[in-house]
Parts: C-alpha cells; sequence; structure tokens
C-alpha cells in the first residue's frame, strides 16, 4: 500500500498511460499488478493498476475504489488484488494472514537491509562496509569483528501488532541489542533491549508493537580481545503481526510441505524423507539413503563404524548384577550391510554392579540417601557419634545411574526434529559423551544443588569459601574439541570459569565458591565448530571419573567430624570454638591460637589450623584473616628511630588502567584496575561489574580487572566486560621484594638510592589452567612529596604493559606524598643567626634529602635576648688587667719575704767566723725584738726596687755570699746586735 508522493504519482503514472502512445499493445494481467493508495481521512482508498515496465503496453484498467482500511485476512489467506477478495493459499504455500514470517534465509528477504559501521571514533580508518548480517539458510548470522553491525526491516501496521523472532547469543564478547524507531527515528517506548545470553539454547524475544511505521533494529558489536574467536549472533523465524494484508502466500521452504489448502505454516518432512520448495508431500529416500527430519535431499548411506554405537548400564537387579547394552546413535544413518560395516555388538553380559557412592547405602537393588546424622562408605549407614557432626557433600565415583540432580541434553544450533535427550552416559567408573547427530552439537551435563552450609566462621568475612567443586575429567580428540566448565546463579545464567581444547590428559580442576548464589554447574562438550555434513568426529570424547563437592544443603555424608561441645552439657549439640580457636585432636576441647594469627573456619583442627599473619598485619576481631589498618611502623638501620607511615589517604577505591591497546581491527581498549589498599573490615572493596550483559557479574576484593571499550553502542559509552579478582586477600607489607612465593623485582620500577618501597602483596583463590597456584599482586608505594594526586598509579615498562609478565602476578607503582613516613623531630634542625642589637632568632629547616610528609610540622620561628661581642670584648680586656695587677702584687709579696729571709741568713754567717763550733749562750728575748725593729728600719731606709737590684748584683762577694751593708752606729748598738744574733742562732 502506498501514501503520500507515492500515491500520487500512480495516479501520474495512470495517467501517462491513458494518454499514451496509441501504437503501444494493449496490456495483458501479467503487464500490470494493482496497489492501494494512502488511506484518507474517512478510512477510503483506491486500488490502481501499476504496470511492471513503464511505456510497454497500454490500456491499464482504471482506479476503483478499494476495500476498507480497516479490511484484513485470516491465516493461511490471502487478498486478491484483482477481486478484492480474501483467498486460501494453495497447497504448499501458507500465510499469517495479518502478519509476515521470515523463515528463510538463503538470500537477504525484501525489505531487511544490513549495513557496518565503525563502533567508535578511534576506528575511523577501519573499513566496515563488508561487516554485515550473512544469510546461512536457517538462519542469519552477525558480524564477529569490531565494526557495528545493523539489520533493519520497516513495516507498516494498520493495527497494533506483535514482533516475534528466535536468537542465539552465546558469547558475551558481542554486545547484542534490539530496538524500535518510527520513521522519524524516534524510539518506542520500550526502549533499547540488551539481549540476554542464550548459552547454548535457542530464546525467544516477543514485544508488542504500535500501529503505524515500525523499523526494527538488531545490532551487534563485537570485541576480539587477545585474538580470541568470536561466536556470532544467529536469528531466526522472525514474525511480524498487525499487517492488514498479505497479497501473496510464502512457499514452503525445501524440507517443509503443507498438504491442505489454506495452511498458517508448513510441516517440516519426517527423518528418511525431503521434499523441494512449494512441497504438498514429502518423499521417502531410497534404501541406501538417509535424511535427518526437514531435509531437502536425500544422502547415501555410510557404513557403520564403531563411533556409530555406544553402551549404557541397566539398573542394578536383585542380585546385584547390571547388564551392558549397545545401542545405535539415533537417528540411525550407517549401513550395516555395507562392505566394511561393523554390527551392533550383543547387548545383555552381566556385570557386578560398582558400590554406592559415599553417603549412600544398597537397598532393594538401588542406592539410597543416609537418613541425616548419618554417614556411610557406599554400603552402611551409621550414626555419627556425640560430640560430631556429619559433613554434608555430593560425591560421585561410581556411575552406575544418573544422579537425581544432574540431568543431560543436546543442544542444536541448527534446526532438527529429532530430539537427542542423552548427551551424557554412564559407564560404572565413568560418565562420557555419546556420539551426537552432528559434529557441532554441544553435549552438556548439567549439575543444580539447593545450597551451602556456610562454615562457622564470622559473617563479617566475606572471602569465607562456602565450597569447592572439584572433578577429574579426561578429553580424547582427533579434532579440535572443547570442553567447557560454566558455574552462575541458574541454567540460564551461567559464565565461563575455564575451558579445554583439544586432547587433554586425565587431570583434576578446582573451583572455590565464595557466595550462595553459585547453584548451577554445567559441563559442555563440542567435537567441532567447524559444520560438516557428516559425522566425523564421533569417536571423540570427554569422561568425567569424579565430581565432588563440599557444604551443600542436603547433601550426604561420607564422614563425621568433632565439634565442640558446651562445657558440662552432655548432648550431641555440637557448636563450633570461640573465635580464635582451634579443636584439640580427637575431643571437644578448643584452645586459642598463638598470638597474630588466624583461622579459617571455626571447625579446624590441630594447632595447624591457625596461619600466622603476615608481616606488619593483624588479625580482624573473627580471626578469620589478617588485616592492615593502613598503618606501618619500620625501623631504620644504624640506630635511627622508626618511621611512622600513615595510608589512610591511599584506603578509598581508587581506579587505573594502562595505555591504550587495539585489536587487529583497530579497536581501542583499555585494561583498568580497581585497588582497594587497606582498611578495617568495614572498609569499601574494589568491583568489577559486567555492565553489558543481563547477568551483570562482579568481582570484590583487594584488587580486580575489567576490560573497557570506548564504545559507540547505543545508549552505551563505554563498556565493561571480562572481570576478574587479581587479590581477594593480603598476605603481607614489607619492604622485601620477595613474600611467600611472590615476587616484586626492583628492575620492574627502578628509583634511586634511598628511602625502600614499601610493598603490599595479595593473592587471589581464583584458579586457572594457566594460574594454578592462583593470581597475585604486588603494589609498590614509593614516597614521593612532589605528587600531590592520590591516584598516581603507573604499570611496568612495555614488557609488561597490562600490569603482568607472565598473567598471573600484576605488579603496581603507587607515587605518593601520603607514602613518605610522617615527619618527626629527627627530619628538622635549627638554625641560629647572629646577635644583633640584642636580638637573636632560631630558624627550623627540613634536614637536605629528607623525605616525609604530615606528622609533626616545623616549628615556627624563636627570638631571643643576647649580648654581643665588643661587651664580652670589654668585659675580657678588663678582667685580664685586674688579674694581671693581682699577679703582679703576689709576686712582689714573695720576693719581699725572699729577700727578708736572705737578710737572716747573711747575718748569721757573718756572725759565726770565730765561734764555728761554740754556740751562743742565751741572753734575752729583747734581742729577737730589737732585731725585728732594726729589720724594720733598714727596711724603710732602702732605695727603690730597681736601684736595689743594680746595686745586689755589684755587692756579691768572691765567695758567693751577698755583702750587707752595715748602718753606722755606737759600739753598744753593735753589741746588741752581735748579742741578739748569737742568742737566736746559739739557743
Amino acid at each position: 500500500m502506498l501514501r503520500g508522493p507515492a500515491a500520487l504519482s500512480l495516479f501520474a503514472l495512470w495517467l501517462g498511460s491513458v494518454h499514451g502512445s496509441a501504437d503501444l499493445p494493449m496490456c495483458t494481467e501479467s503487464d500490470y499488478h494493482f496497489e492501494y493508495t494512502q488511506c484518507d481521512v474517512l478510512g477510503s482508498r483506491w486500488r490502481v493498476a501499476i504496470p511492471n515496465k513503464v511505456e510497454t503496453c497500454s490500456g491499464l484498467p482504471d482506479p476503483v475504489k478499494g476495500t476498507q482500511c480497516t479490511f484484513t485476512c485470516k491465516e493461511g489467506e490471502y487478498l486478491d488484488m484483482q477481486s478484492q477478495q480474501c483467498q486460501k493459499c494453495a497447497a504448499g504455500t501458507y500465510s499469517l494472514g495479518t502478519g509476515v514470517a521470515f523463515d528463510e534465509w538463503d538470500s537477504l528477504p525484501s525489505g531487511f537491509v544490513s549495513h557496518g559501521v565503525t563502533t567508535n571514533e578511534d576506528s575511523a580508518n577501519t573499513n566496515c562496509s563488508n561487516s554485515t548480517w550473512t544469510p546461512q539458510g536457517e538462519y542469519i548470522a552477525s558480524n564477529t569483528d569490531e565494526c557495528t553491525a545493523a539489520l533493519s526491516y520497516a513495516v507498516n501496521l494498520k493495527q497494533p501488532g506483535s514482533l516475534t523472532f528466535e536468537y542465539l547469543y552465546p558469547d558475551s564478547n558481542i554486545y547484542f541489542e534490539f530496538f524500535v524507531q518510527s520513521e522519524q527515528c524516534q524510539s518506542r517506548e520500550n526502549g533499547v533491549q540488551w539481549m540476554t545470553v542464550s548459552e547454548k539454547n535457542w530464546n525467544t524475544y516477543r514485544t508488542e508493537l504500535s500501529n503505524g511505521n515500525n523499523v526494527l533494529y538488531w545490532r551487534t558489536s563485537a570485541f576480539a580481545l587477545h585474538n580470541r574467536v568470536v561466536k556470532p549472533v544467529l536469528l531466526r523465524n522472525i514474525q511480524i503481526s498487525g499487517v492488514a494484508y498479505t497479497s501473496e502466500c510464502f512457499h514452503c521452504k525445501p524440507g517443509t510441505h503443507s498438504a491442505q489448502p489454506g495452511s498458517a505454516h508448513c510441516d517440516p518432512c519426517p527423518p528418511n524423507s525431503y521434499s523441494n520448495k512449494g512441497a504438498t508431500v514429502c518423499h521417502e529416500c531410497e534404501n541406501d539413503q538417509y535424511a535427518l527430519a526437514g531435509s531437502g535431499s536425500c544422502k547415501p548411506r555410510p557404513a557403520c563404524k564403531n563411533s556409530d554405537y555406544f553402551y549404557t548400564h541397566t539398573p542394578c537387579d536383585a542380585e546385584g548384577k547390571t547388564q551392558l547394552m549397545y545401542k545405535w546413535i539415533a537417528p540411525k544413518i550407517c549401513n550395516e550391510t555395507a562392505d566394511g560395516a561393523v554390527t551392533l555388538p550383543a547387548s545383555g553380559n552381566k556385570q557386578s554392579c560398582p558400590p554406592c557412592n559415599p553417603g549412600f547405602f544398597m537397598s532393594n537393588s538401588t542406592c539410597q540417601a543416609c537418613p541425616e546424622g548419618h554417614y556411610s562408605n557406599g554400603t552402611d549407614c551409621s550414626e555419627c557419634p556425640v560430640g560430631t557432626e556429619p559433613v554434608t557433600e555430593f560425591e560421585y565415583k561410581w556411575w552406575n545411574t544418573m544422579p537425581a540432580n544432574m540431568k543431560s541434553s543436546v543442544f542444536r544450533q541448527g534446526y532438527s526434529e529429532f530430539e537427542q535427550n542423552t548427551a551424557w552416559e554412564v559407564a560404572g567408573d565413568y560418565i562420557y559423551t555419546t556420539p551426537a547427530e552432528q559434529d557441532t552439537d554441544y553435549m552438556t551435563l548439567m549439575l543444580n544443588v539447593p545450597g551451602y552450609r556456610q562454615p562457622h566462621a564470622a559473617a563479617m568475612d566475606t572471602q569465607t569459601e562456602f565450597s569447592r567443586i572439584s572433578f577429574v575429567f579426561e578429553t580424547v580428540c582427533a579434532a579440535d574439541c572443547k570442553l567447557y566448565f560454566l558455574a552462575g546463579s541458574s541454567r540460564w545464567y551461567n559464565d565461563e570459569m575455564e575451558h579445554w581444547t583439544g586432547s587433554a590428559e586425565k587431570q583434576s580442576y578446582s573451583y572455590v565458591i565464595l557466595s550462595n548464589r553459585t547453584l548451577s554447574f554445567t559441563w559442555l562438550f563440542q567435537r567441532t565448530e567447524q559444520f560438516n555434513a557428516e559425522r566425523k568426529y564421533s569417536a571423540d570424547i570427554a569422561k568425567i571419573y569424579s565430581i565432588h563437592i563440599t557444604n551443600v544443603m542436603g547433601g550426604v555424608a561420607s564422614r563425621c567430624r568433632r565439634c565442640a561441645l558446651p562445657s558440662g552439657v552432655e548432648t550431641s549439640a555440637c557448636v563450633p570454638c570461640p573465635q580464635g580457636h582451634y579443636m584439640v585432636n580427637g575431643t571437644g576441647e578448643c584452645r586459642r591460637c598463638p598470638p597474630n594469627t588466624f583461622i579459617r573456619s571455626s571447625y579446624s583442627v590441630g594447632p595447624e589450623a591457625c596461619i600466622q599473619c603476615g608481616p606488619n598485619l593483624k588479625p580482624n576481631k573473627a580471626h578469620t584473616a589478617c588485616l592492615s589498618d593502613c598503618e606501618l611502623d619500620l625501623r631504620a638501620g644504624g640506630g635511627a628511630p622508626p618511621l611512622h607511615y600513615d595510608f589512610s589517604p591511599l584506603s578509598n577505591v581508587t581506579g587505573s588502567h594502562g595505555g591504550p591497546r587495539f585489536t587487529n581491527r583497530g579497536v581501542r581498549y583499555f585494561t583498568h584496575f580497581n585497588v582497594a589498599l587497606c582498611g578495617a573490615e568495614s572498609r569499601t572493596p574494589a568491583s568489577c561489574l559486567d555492565n553489558v550483559t543481563e547477568s551483570g557479574r562482579e568481582v570484590k576484593g583487594y584488587i580486580c580487572q575489567s576490560t573497557m571499550v570506548p564504545s559507540g553502542i547505543r545508549s552505551q559509552s563505554l563498556v565493561s566486560s571480562l572481570p576478574f579478582l587479581i587479590g581477594d586477600s593480603l598476605i603481607g607489607v614489607t619492604t622485601e621484594t620477595t613474600l611467600d612465593g611472590i615476587s616484586s623485582p626492583d628492575r620492574l620500577f627502578p628509583s634511586a638510592p634511598g628511602r625502600p618501597d614499601i610493598i603490599f602483596y595479595y593473592k587471589s583463590s581464583d584458579v586457572t589452567q594457566a594460574c594454578k597456584q592462583g593470581r597475585a599482586a604486588a603494589v609498590r608505594l614509593r614516597c614521593n612529596p612532589a605528587v600531590t594526586a592520590t591516584d598516581h598509579i603507573t604499570l611496568p615498562s612495555t614488557n609488561c604493559s597490562e600490569g603482568t609478565c607472565d598473567g598471573c602476578t600484576f605488579h603496581f607503582l603507587w607515587e605518593s606524598q601520603h607514602a613518605c613516613p610522617l615527619c618527626t623531630r629527627d627530619h628538622y634542625k635549627p638554625i641560629v643567626s647572629e646577635c644583633a642589637q640584642g636580638i637573636q632568632r632560631t630558624t627550623y629547616v627540613w634536614k637536605e634529602h629528607v623525605q616525609c610528609y604530615g606528622g609533626e610540622s616545623l616549628p615556627a620561628q624563636t627570638v631571643n635576648a643576647c649580648v654581643n661581642l665588643d661587651f664580652w670584648l670589654k668585659f675580657g680586656v678588663l678582667t685580664g688587667a685586674i688579674a694581671a695587677l693581682l699577679l703582679i702584687l703576689i709576686s712582689c709579696y714573695f720576693w719581699k719575704k725572699t729577700r727578708r729571709l736572705e737578710y737572716k741568713y747573711s747575718k748569721l754567717m757573718m756572725s759565726s767566723g770565730d765561734t764555728e763550733c761554740k754556740l751562743p749562750a742565751a741572753d734575752s728575748c729583747a734581742i729577737m725584738e730589737g732585731e725585728d725593729a732594726e729589720d724594720e728600719l733598714m727596711d724603710l731606709t732602702r732605695k727603690s726596687f730597681f736601684t736595689k737590684m743594680k746595686a745586689f748584683s755589684r755587692e756579691r762577694t768572691s765567695d758567693g755570699f751577698d755583702s750587707v751593708p752595715l748602718k753606722s752606729s755606737s759600739s753598744h748598738q753593735q753589741r746588741r746586735v752581735d748579742d741578739s744574733d748569737e742568742d737566736e742562732f746559739g739557743t
């Protein structure tokens, strides 16, 4: 139906044909077709004849009044424009009546448009013209490169309708969106719909459409990071209802048929039959040929091989025997009579049944779970003794029947009427994959659990191990087979945890469950991604020998463990040991762990359960983990005082990313890291989120990584995907470059000699095939007072440009002024100025090459009174003069005393000349007195000091004695002197 300018052109074309050349032949029904004009305000329209080719004939029918705009046809009918009446579709065709359907994709159906554009502005030079949706027979496939591929279809609805389509969205590396716009490019109310990852099953999506013009968009953008192969999005069975009518019926596609007129759909042909396009019946294949359900042709049957059958076991009988049964793979396509063909081995061989799995016992030839509070090794159940409790788990190592909580199925990308329900079969010692109808089929095994019983540890410890699943497996492949292991909250929301490609030797794999959300586990085995018309790799198999999952609610027990009992109470009800205690072997006694240790579970037994905290860490209140309070005391060498660090300003979650990287198609992406350095238990952890898929997977811990892609995807400017944990526990803070097997070489972040870096070491419990010991990280804190920002985190050189050199250990350098030790009095020194005008100033400055921040600040300048140099000079001269004078006076005094003694001695010697051997008699004391008077008189009559010195030098006699001059006096006076001397010395 046409409207607006198109309707006017119809009339112009019809008028031109009426007034055209009379030489043109008359038009026949094959030369033209009918179309309706746009409806007017009264709901009326006209039917106009349109020539198939311009100016090829004349005499077109005149326009006639058309049907009302509300006119519709039923399913299986079409509108005959000649009679303007609804007619039934012929056999071999079908119609939806008021809808259209697209289920054939040999080529792009009329009305569909596909084109590719660049994902973001950084890829402007990328050629995306060939990045489109590609028809592939049963479905249409999206692009798998870094371009954005859009598939659009415009439809005009006369009444509100709906859209239904099926899609397969197996890879989260593609961002798949669907939205509806009006012809003015305005979004409908439902907006953009991010499609849910469908894992390995076709999903059905339905949405309501309003009347009027609707433009449907399917858009994808792939990001093939690390050269990873991306799986495309597949679309099929697009159906739209709400159109006024359809003017033609659709032919049944090959492999389908409609036997009756007026069919609303075509039925697929059964196995071993085929049909051509528009068929009314299906034709049987010849005896030496076969065809799968819905086939358009038959193929020769190949000779039967050993890979065309499989074996299984029957349930145990009353005698404890099981029968080995052989079955052909359904549908059977091989020929047993062809040359070189094998025949099906005989079934019914009896074998002894394997024992029951731990926690079960044999009852009426079947394995039953032991009652609650009991345990079993697979034979008889026993009650747990007093002071113990059963360890609930699931352990499957004997495979006689499929466990009740496990289910196998086959997922097939293409259409098939045949439903193969058995993908994994039990084989006694193991469970294995059976051959499939197609080599590209996914052989699915799913295990569901009701939940987990959290160990009795502190609820604040978010890193408590809820459970652990371990399994032993093996793959034997001749092609590029893959075994996937998925874990998620349900069968529809699973994430890939690990995968193995090609043949893999018998090995074990473990996955730690840290939350109660993980309730479903899935194993997928695909023999090849390359589609082959014939089965070539049916002999490729995957085997699982055992599956063990711990701490399961509703599980069974193979053993009992000791638990602590309340003192003085005899009961079988167990209570956990107090926080920070362990249980003594073989008893219910609890003992405290040594200081500075932690314990992961209150049911841990033996002193070895107490784990020493790493350097500079302290246990939390629950003694379930070791933490850093963001403070550190570091002892310096050489007797220097210890250094105190405070990293609290760096404790908030900080983001960092490496330099831009590019995929093979030039799309830019970043490796983004979030770091939560330290802090108490209530700290905000670093988290990384997948913000594209509806699963919204989020990881939390100390350090995590995600891939950030600047994107031009509708309503999403930056997408984050592939999150994983690098560190979920802190194991130590030290200056050493190696701790607990984690190395942080100095060569990764060279620095000038000086204060050492402080290194935080982290570990993650996530174990992968590449990192069998888990991931680890080392964050170096380097003191740099010039860096004021709190997010200056850098990665190593280009050799380890994504933060890691081996993919398992990540390295970071965090420079900041807050990484310096706190300043103390030892970091500054005083400088005293000269005394000027009686004032002296003292200024405090930092010592040379000091590196500290915060803490104690520099003291303010001080001012003190002082005395200058002139005062002290004058004081010194005066003091020296006084001291010299005192010295002279003392010298004179002692000289005088010496002269007096010399004088007395001289007199004695002179008077003893005649009486050398005769002692004089004593006379009287008056003589002594007279002598003293005379001495004083002599002193008064002496000359000056210098004159006496000169005279003294001249008066020395030849015998060495000084001559003493005597005064002139009377003889009486002389006698008195002599008598006095004699009396003095005689006495």
